[in-house]
């Protein structure tokens, strides 16, 4: 299996650098067995039904990239270089392991200074990060990085443009509620509170899981044998009431379908082999490429991937490599929108609904 299996031509206009409002506007691309049928987001409240359950990964994205700047004293007087940061994960001792561009400007022991208040002291610079000792903690620390930090956009957007309060909102799911992701799990920035509740009046259940989506997930696979690739680790958490949830929707037969490929991830990480779902807690390196057995997962409602990325290699796990090629080519024929901020698809592996595919979405 080699990485050229996965890439595909993705025209640059097809990068969406900001998202569609209202959130529900977005396109959805529907998969169901062979089937390609366009639609909208807000159309789910009709593709899904009762016994249907949607998986949502509840983290909140942090404000973590910083700028800031780092003073050395030599025999010329006082140096000063801008940094920036970005942070990637808490570390025991109210540490944090970030990346700092540039890494060369910075030793350990030297300080970077945020504001007036928030400052951090480079414990150890090493293999491309740097661990980090901030001069706050708990509340304090909060309250400083939502202050000073802006928004950790992909580096696909953050080439094409800056940051700005706009993205505090557009890049943070309307039901976060566990702080600790540096990337959104953007599949799910595409509801609303009208739709999750015209949802539930249709039956749909829902279930919340924790995974807080770390800078890894955009880190390029360099090997050529993907199955070789080793995958970043990313912590999750799945309660007992939520494993009851999924395994009872499983037993009715209803669908279990994760927003997007984080809660797909976490979900099986914390299966057995049977598809019996237990509560769960720690990291997970699961990858998924085609081969893999789904334990739990009917569906996924997932935006579109980046080419040679090991999440074009889940949904092609999920679907098959030739239909997610005819896929990902109706989707650039159709100009659908690519990446966090683009267009979602819902992919149903095996047609259960065709009534809900009769009509078009448009």
């Amino acid at each position: 299996m080699k990485l050229s299996d996965f890439d595909f031509d993705l025209p640059e206009g097809l990068i969406a650098t900001r998202p569609v409002r209202p959130r529900t506007a977005a396109r959805l691309l529907v998969a169901e067995g062979n089937d390609i049928r366009d639609f909208h987001v807000r159309d789910l409240v009709d593709l899904l039904g009762p016994g249907d359950r949607l998986v949502l990964n509840d983290t909140k994205v942090i404000p973590a990239r910083l700028s800031g700047t780092r003073r050395r004293e030599t025999g010329q007087g006082t140096v000063e270089a801008k940094i920036e940061v970005t942070l990637l994960e808490p570390r025991p001792g109210g540490l944090w392991a970030a990346l700092a561009k540039p890494l060369r400007k910075l030793k350990a022991g030297e300080t970077v200074r945020f504001s007036d208040r928030f400052a951090a002291r480079a414990v150890a610079v090493a293999e491309g990060q740097t661990l980090l000792d901030f001069n706050l903690d708990g509340a304090d620390f909060d309250a400083a990085l939502a202050e000073a930090g802006t928004m950790p956009l992909p580096p696909y957007i953050a080439a094409l443009r800056v940051p700005d309060d706009r993205d505090r909102e557009d890049y943070q799911t309307v039901f976060a509620r566990n702080s600790g992701a540096v990337a959104a799990p953007t599949a799910s920035l595409h509801f609303d509170e009208g739709l999750l509740a015209a949802l539930a009046a249709k039956g749909v259940a829902f279930t919340h899981v924790t995974l807080h989506v770390g800078a890894g997930t955009f880190l390029p696979v360099k090997v050529e044998d993907v199955t070789t690739h080793r995958m970043h680790a990313e912590w999750g958490e799945v309660t007992a009431a939520a494993a009851d949830e999924i395994n009872a929707t499983r037993a009715a037969g209803g669908r279990v379908i994760p927003v997007g490929t984080t809660a797909l991830r976490l979900i099986e990480s914390a299966a057995n082999e049977a598809g019996q779902m237990h509560s769960w807690r720690g990291p997970t390196d699961i990858f998924i490429y085609p081969g893999y057995r789904f334990r739990v997962t009917d569906g996924l409602m997932t935006n579109f991937h980046l080419p040679k990325s090991t999440l074009l290699m889940l949904v092609s796990a999920l679907m098959g490599h030739d239909r997610i090629r005819r896929i990902y080519a109706h989707a650039v024929g159709a100009e659908y929108r690519f990446f966090s901020y683009g267009d979602g698809s819902l992919l149903l592996p095996e047609r259960r609904n065709p009534a809900a595919l009769s009509r078009s979405g448009t």
